[in-house]
């Protein structure tokens, strides 16, 4: 893979870009946009999800620069995600053949369990008017996991991997599969550090990936706690570091993660940011600017799932 800044090899034995772009809460014009603007930027890995509705603008974009000449299909790392809803065995293929076909793709270069708490078939947990527990599922997701392993086996999903797991999750999961998760997708920054898990991962040789690295400043509703919450990008610590720097408080808090050895995937769909979110390969943050931004962890989540805690998989 022709690779722009810095990579990881998964256990799977796969390489994959350690910084690429997120496309949650998006238009489709705006998807369509924001990653050709990525790939021109030298982004080569690209993060999708079913439930974010837009795999056919992330298609289309990555088709037209492939095109364009600009790049190979085999230069992008695509992952995309297997919704909770689709979480039984016998769904799982379906859900993947659904995904490659929207993305325009004969494979995706990782493909994660969106979240361990699972949803009955057809349903739509976020806009459902009722007592969310009616649609809870409970099919366990060491099963689901054996709906994934196949995909690697049929060479539809180059690497698997989870979202939203804790650490016992992930043990569980370890000492029942066959195909390790290569990687674990989960909030992550200096308000909610996680280190334990960090700590955890590394030893199983899993690769974390931070979303909502910023701070989450465009989450919907549905995922916010409702108390005013502090803004990670105008914590003074973080502020100072910047100035250190001569960087954006969003180019440090992109760099906190690349130096703890976390791979990132900032969203945003104006180039200038989307630029600029890339522009973190010639510098790295010192130990002690690294203590200081673990000092902030306050274990705040910007974006929780506080509607489904009583399922019996919750995370959090």
């Amino acid at each position: 893979m022709a690779a722009a800044g810095p990579t990881a090899v998964l256990s799977s034995g796969k390489t994959m870009p350690l910084l690429g772009l997120g496309t949650w809460q998006s238009t489709s014009e705006q998807v369509i946009n924001a990653v050709k603007t990525a790939i021109d930027a030298g982004y080569r890995h690209i993060d999708t999800a079913w439930v974010y509705g837009n795999e056919k603008d992330v298609g289309q974009a990555i088709k037209e620069k492939i095109a364009e000449g600009k790049i190979k299909r085999e230069d992008v790392f695509v992952t995309t995600k297997l919704y909770p809803t689709f979480s039984r065995p016998e769904n799982v293929c379906e859900a993947m053949a659904q995904s490659l076909a929207d993305l325009g793709l004969d494979y995706v270069d990782l493909y994660l369990i969106h979240s361990p708490i699972n949803f009955k078939y057809g349903t739509d947990p976020f806009t459902y008017a009722g007592n969310p527990e009616e649609i809870y599922d409970d099919v366990d997701y060491l099963d689901t996991w054996r709906g994934m392993e196949p995909l690697v086996d049929a060479g539809l999903a180059k690497s698997i991997g989870v979202s939203n797991f804790n650490s016992q999750q992930l043990e569980r999961l370890l000492q029942n599969c066959y195909f390790k998760p290569a990687v674990n997708q989960v909030e992550l920054h200096p308000y909610l550090a996680q280190q334990d898990l960090v700590d955890f991962c590394k030893k199983n040789n899993i690769l974390l990936t931070a979303f909502s690295a910023l701070g989450a400043p465009a989450r919907p509703k549905a995922f916010a706690s409702g108390e005013e919450e502090p803004v990670l990008m105008e914590d003074p610590s973080v502020v100072a570091i910047a100035k250190k720097y001569g960087k954006s408080a969003a180019q440090i808090l992109l760099r906190y993660h690349l130096d703890r050895g976390v791979s990132v995937i900032p969203k945003s769909v104006t180039p200038s940011r989307i630029q600029a979110n890339f522009d973190i390969m010639d510098f790295s943050l010192s130990k002690e600017d690294l203590a200081s931004l673990g000092e902030l962890d306050r274990k705040l989540r910007y974006v929780g799932a506080n509607l489904f805690v009583t399922h019996k998989y919750y995370s959090y």
